[in-house]
């Protein structure tokens, strides 16, 4: 594909868009509330033990209650979870993250509005999901009842 001005341009709008959003509030909120977690050492720890007792967790869902380890893992995955969700710089981590993806949403939504009604754009928040009722799992093989 050939490089052509009318490409130069959108290039260069969609660098500035991505600078826009790299310097709004939401992305200094997210900086902010992911530095806050990550540099207490302690917090850092329990998450990454978190991360190790995922792996744990998906290990013995492979076996489910036939695991050896199956009840220990399943019980300390739900205190361990529970623990960090209710940790005060976590749940501003998460806060922070979701406003940043809800402004994300918003100018995705805007995009794929200016070029077509019909373009599918991919969201977390069902506000920007497509109005139809092909909304997203049309790939499944028949998850909607839509018509190609």
């Amino acid at each position: 594909m050939f490089m052509t001005y009318e490409w130069a341009q959108i290039t260069d709008s969609a660098e500035e868009l991505s600078e826009m959003i790299l310097q709004s509030e939401q992305a200094e909120q997210y900086r902010a509330a992911y530095n806050a977690v990550y540099n207490d050492k302690n917090l850092a720890d329990e998450i990454a033990a978190f991360a190790r007792l995922k792996d744990q967790y998906e290990e013995v869902q492979r076996f489910g209650k036939y695991h050896p380890e199956y009840s220990r893992v399943m019980k300390q995955i739900r205190i361990d979870k529970r623990r960090l969700d209710l940790n005060e710089k976590v749940a501003e981590l998460r806060f922070a993250e979701n406003s940043l993806q809800d402004l994300i949403d918003q100018v995705s939504f805007i995009i794929g509005r200016s070029v077509s009604e019909a373009v599918k754009i991919p969201s977390s928040n069902p506000f920007f999901s497509s109005d139809s009722s092909c909304g997203g799992s049309c790939g499944t093989g028949g998850g909607c009842s839509c018509s190609a």
